[in-house]
């Protein structure tokens, strides 16, 4: 175990010092296959992955909340990303028509307070992420290791309330990110997590909590990082996935919430 004199260190207020707060809990396997389009399976394990964060993007403070759950895509175990809700409108737009990243707006609070650790997360008036902790303040060290995240591009045929077996101007096509990282400190955290009904991003209601099973503030270190289409979606099947909620890959209708 690391003394706690290496703990990061900088500027006081450097938002470049804030770590990632991470959190896994374990769902229902059938909640998680309902939301993978054909051509993405479950991972090993369906578990909902939970990463709030401040980080300077590119130079001044970005509020986010990403959420993915485990899947797998071509045999590579990963995550799929259901939505990155974050406080910069100017990011959105130019990363979902770039890489199909699935941004969207929302507010975060995050902040520490001595060993006090707390986020909220609201979109649209809704609060539906909620959590309070305790971090141990001890280091537990994480040898380099490598993500890979599975994001969808796509673009309906053009034209006003376009007839959906007209088809995409940009059919499906998955894109394949992987990162690697390296960890400069990394704290265990004491806490609950509460999931809050909300029709804009409905967590509670279809990846219901059955158990939390971690959660730890992270320092990472950013080693590389690469972003290419990997391969084409079955137009078809992916149709009743390509409605979604503002600009995450919950489904939707009409780019709002699903209704009915």
């Amino acid at each position: 175990m690391s003394n706690e004199s290496n703990a990061p260190q900088g500027n006081p207020g450097d938002i470049v010092n804030w770590p990632m707060l991470k959190i896994v809990y374990r769902t229902d396997p059938d909640k998680i296959a309902a939301l993978l389009p054909p051509g993405i399976e479950p991972g090993a394990k369906p578990n909902v992955n939970l990463t709030i964060y401040n980080f300077p993007v590119p130079d001044e403070p970005e509020f986010g909340i990403v959420t993915t759950v485990d899947a797998n895509y071509n045999g590579i175990a990963g995550e799929y990303t259901l939505g990155y809700g974050i406080d910069q409108e100017s990011a959105i737009f130019i990363s979902q028509e770039t890489n199909g990243q699935p941004k969207y707006p929302c507010t975060t609070e995050y902040y520490r307070l001595g060993p006090q650790v707390t986020a909220r997360c609201t979109h649209q008036g809704y609060t539906f992420v909620e959590f309070k902790g305790v971090s141990s303040g001890e280091n537990a060290p994480m040898d380099e290791w490598e993500q890979h995240e599975w994001w969808i591009k796509v673009s309906r045929a053009t034209g006003v309330m376009p007839d959906p077996a007209a088809g995409y101007d940009f059919p499906p096509h998955v894109v394949h990110v992987r990162s690697k990282y390296g960890t400069a400190w990394r704290e265990a955290v004491q806490g609950e997590l509460v999931l809050r009904d909300s029709p804009w991003d409905p967590l509670a209601s279809r990846l219901p909590m059955r158990e939390q099973v971690s959660a730890h503030l992270w320092w990472p270190i950013f080693l590389d990082r690469e972003i290419k289409l990997a391969g084409k979606l079955d137009p078809e099947g992916f149709m009743p996935f390509a409605d979604t909620i503002s600009g995450s890959r919950w489904p939707g209708s009409n780019g709002g919430p699903q209704r009915g």
